[in-house]
């Protein structure tokens, strides 16, 4: 019989750290641009997923949250942890997702693809969790808008050339379009739907 593949570790307490990662989410993405790092206890990641996506997908994702991996994550290791810690579907439709995790951020799809919710139900837009090559702040491109005070920089690593270009489109569809988090090894940080780019 060929073994099944491998099961990564999930949180040793469920509750409690989930809670926890939580809360680091929310003021992550209520300081856009600001770098947040999950502690060393955050459980070792499966195949190409990082530590970071890991701990986000063991936080938000459960039953309810269908979930969208890009060819880079599409692995049995990680398919089947996420199943059994979070119990989401993963769907095969990007439109179908309320979160998409994207390994391979060089090639991330277009947005078009994902749910941008409706003038109605703007919170109904897919979140995409992205991972990338790196993430520093004082440097790189100059973040505006709610939840930052004046400006602040940050520089992503690995994104597309056009990428300043896409996120202006799916800015100015607001109330509408994605939310945005990338993630590096223990580090998130995140980019919500209102935040401007230049640079």
């Amino acid at each position: 019989m060929t073994p099944g593949p491998t099961l990564a570790p999930g949180f040793a307490d469920p509750s409690l750290e989930a809670q926890v990662a939580f809360r680091l989410v929310l003021d992550a993405m209520a300081h856009p641009g600001r770098i947040k790092t999950f502690g060393n206890d955050v459980p070792a990641s499966p195949g190409p997923l990082d530590d970071a996506a890991f701990a986000l997908a063991l936080t938000l994702l459960d039953f309810e949250t269908p979930t969208w991996l890009d060819r880079k994550l599409m692995e049995p290791e990680v398919v089947e942890s996420l199943r059994f810690h979070c119990g989401c579907p993963i769907v095969g439709a990007q439109g179908d997702a309320a979160f998409a995790w994207i390994g391979d951020a060089s090639v991330m799809p277009p947005f078009s693809g994902f749910d941008h919710g409706t003038p109605d139900y703007p919170d109904r837009a897919a979140t995409l969790v992205v991972q990338v090559n790196g993430l520093a702040e004082r440097e790189g491109w100059t973040l505006t808008g709610p939840g930052i005070d004046g400006t602040t920089r940050l520089r992503v690593l690995g994104l597309p050339s056009d990428f300043v270009e896409r996120w202006a489109v799916n800015r100015d569809a607001f109330p509408n379009g994605i939310d945005m988090i990338f993630t590096f090894g223990r580090q998130l940080v995140c980019m919500p739907r209102t935040t401007q780019l230049e640079g």
